[in-house]
């Protein structure tokens, strides 16, 4: 009976209820919304760096070299010679060395020449088809499957550099031998093939044997037109029965090639803090620590969280003065009727329970309304950092121990809030108020 009471009154002014509730669920969707994004954005950024202890490439800033090779969110420093590279790759220390060779992509997605083992460090396993063994086959991260509706069997052509824009490689077709299980990390985006493909798509002599596939080239072209497609990066097609199509190419000369990275795990942990200082003095390449270069980004990043958690607190605390005034004010009007309520029964205890409950179900209607905004506007921010940066977030995650807190706090505001107000209400006298009404 109190709350039905309760609940008619906080909207028997609308425009006071609306604003105080406004004003709390805009501080409630701002923290939640950093409270998601700071727990995903950290969990996605651990996940992916598992496993490398240190990334060996071209000179330039660690942690640019961190994001284009880890990440894939960020154009790399340079490349660097494979077989120097390679010297380092089989030293005793090293448990496992994954090189990566960047140069093209299709539609935006990086195409990233590497070993199988690329695929073990994710835990991802090709679900449909099978590991690229020769020149030119893929094995596509399982979101770009759904979202272009690449099969196996299908071919594409790439565009040179990371803008889908880039100078056409229309001289050669991958084939998509493989798809990938999702895993949640940077590899659901991305498109495998060996080293030796980036090595042969760059090729501006025709080594022996290459002729074939610019010829195969035009086969797949033909093909396309056939079809009706458009000749750009944007076509693919099902082939079925082609001979060809998983034929390879003449084996690529290493001598003088080059990678753009290479991931390094040690079996020796006291190389991860030795090998940064001996590569940068004896060689033309860098050793960058993904924990170190992380943790400095997470320091920036946790710079603008920061601030915006002062200002969503703020905004909670105007909130919660609004309620305060909200309830105060109408004390005056509203002693009559407390007054009447004490004649027909009512307590001192049911009165203060009445102000606080108003309180409350103020507060817990814009906890509600916050935590599903903040949701909402990470939907948002999610689809747009998808197509930036080829990272999502998951809207419908709760983080039940910091958004217990919050609702905690939440309450917290609507008790103090109504702590004055209810307490003149407990202490009405009932005869006074009535004799001078």
């Amino acid at each position: 009976m109190i709350t039905k009471i309760a609940w008619k009154n906080i909207w028997f002014k609308p425009l006071n209820t609306a604003l105080s509730i406004i004003l709390l669920t805009a501080s409630v969707a701002i923290i939640t919304l950093l409270i998601l994004l700071q727990e995903q954005f950290e969990k996605k950024f651990n996940d992916n760096i598992d496993g490398v202890d240190m990334v060996l490439g071209a000179q330039g800033s660690p942690l640019q070299l961190i994001l284009s090779s880890v990440y894939q969110v960020d154009a790399p420093t340079g490349n660097i010679d494979y077989t120097e590279a390679k010297k380092w790759m089989h030293h005793p220390f090293v448990k496992t060395a994954i090189p990566l060779a960047f140069g093209d992509n299709y539609r935006g997605f990086r195409i990233v020449g590497t070993t199988p083992d690329y695929l073990a460090k994710y835990n991802a396993e090709v679900k449909n088809g099978k590991i690229f063994t020769k020149n030119f086959e893929v094995v596509i991260g399982s979101a770009i499957a759904d979202k272009m509706g690449l099969k196996v069997g299908d071919k594409f052509f790439g565009s040179h550099g990371d803008a889908a824009e880039g100078e056409l490689h229309d001289h050669q077709a991958y084939t998509v031998t493989g798809i990938a299980s999702p895993t949640g990390k940077v590899i659901d985006n991305l498109i495998l093939s060996n080293i030796q493909s980036v090595w042969a798509m760059h090729d501006h002599e025709p080594a022996q044997g290459e002729e074939h596939d610019h010829d195969h080239g035009a086969a797949a072209d033909a093909h396309h037109h056939e079809d009706g497609h458009n000749h750009d990066h944007d076509a693919h097609a099902h082939e079925e029965g082609d001979a060809h199509s998983h034929e390879a190419v003449a084996p690529v000369n290493e001598e003088g090639k080059e990678i753009t990275a290479v991931l390094l795990q040690f079996r020796n942990k006291n190389a991860i803090f030795m090998w940064p200082r001996i590569i940068a003095q004896n060689t033309k390449m860098q050793a960058a620590l993904p924990g170190i270069e992380i943790n400095r980004l997470f320091s920036l990043f946790g710079i603008g969280l920061e601030a915006l958690q002062y200002l969503a607190y703020g905004i909670m605390l105007i909130s919660g003065i609004s309620i305060f005034i909200a309830l105060f004010n109408t004390l005056k009007e509203r002693k009559y009727e407390f007054a009447l309520l004490r004649v027909n029964g009512a307590s001192r205890l049911q009165l203060l329970s009445l102000v606080l409950i108003e309180s409350l179900l103020l507060c817990i209607t814009g906890f509600i309304f916050g935590t599903i905004v903040g949701r909402i506007a990470l939907g948002f921010i999610s689809g747009s950092s998808e197509d930036e940066f080829k990272m999502s977030f998951n809207p419908f995650e709760f983080v039940w121990e910091k958004e217990g807190y919050l609702f905690l706090l939440t309450i917290f505001v609507g008790i103090l809030a109504a702590v004055i107000p209810a307490v003149k209400a407990y202490s009405l006298n009932i005869s006074k108020t009535l004799a001078n009404a």
